[in-house]
């Protein structure tokens, strides 16, 4: 087995053309965390012409929405949300420079050609393993959407936080290579 990509966040185009379907990877840097609301919000807003309140060239989101943190630690459970619920969203955020997501399952078509398109991968983290994934976390500070409250965006500083190329930019899937044997 090879060893795990190390990635650093924000991602250039390069760095995903690099990384193929099935690679296991270890993320360090800056994630974002947005789930629903939080994706409407930003899609009606570039709907609407208007600015976004965060930059997303580059960066990754993650589909999160973390318990509170408990004494002594920065974030509480974190474990990813079921990805295909962003599929409407996902396409306009990539036209905007978004390089990656971080979910659980699988992503809609309509997804896949945008990963394709905008040069972006989707990666996907263990369901079911928050309480672990939290560890990852570093520093948690909610950036925009604070009303949210576990919806809320955040800027989340991880260091190895593992993952899998669920999709790649090339339009492979990891879950389409593991059940066909290859």
């Amino acid at each position: 087995m090879t060893e795990p990509f190390r990635l650093t966040t924000p991602m250039n185009e390069l760095t995903v053309r690099d990384l193929h379907a099935a690679d296991r990877v270890l993320i360090s840097g800056t994630l974002l965390t947005a789930r629903d609301a939080a994706h409407l919000r930003l899609c009606q807003l570039i709907e609407q012409g208007k600015e976004l309140p965060i930059d997303l060239e580059g960066q990754v989101i993650y589909f999160v929405g973390p318990t509170p943190a408990p004494v002594g630690r920065v974030i509480g459970s974190a474990g990813p949300t079921t990805s295909s619920r962003m599929d409407r969203f996902s396409p306009m955020l990539h036209a905007r420079g978004l390089r990656g997501t971080i979910g659980k399952g699988y992503r809609s078509p309509d997804v896949v050609e945008s990963l394709r398109k905008y040069g972006a991968v989707h990666f996907s983290a263990l369901g079911g393993a928050g309480a672990l994934l939290s560890k990852c976390i570093v520093s948690s500070k909610i950036v925009t959407y604070e009303d949210l409250g576990t919806e809320a965006i955040r800027k989340l500083e991880v260091v190895d936080f593992p993952a899998v190329v669920a999709y790649d930019v090339y339009g492979k899937s990891a879950y389409e290579l593991t059940n066909t044997g290859k």
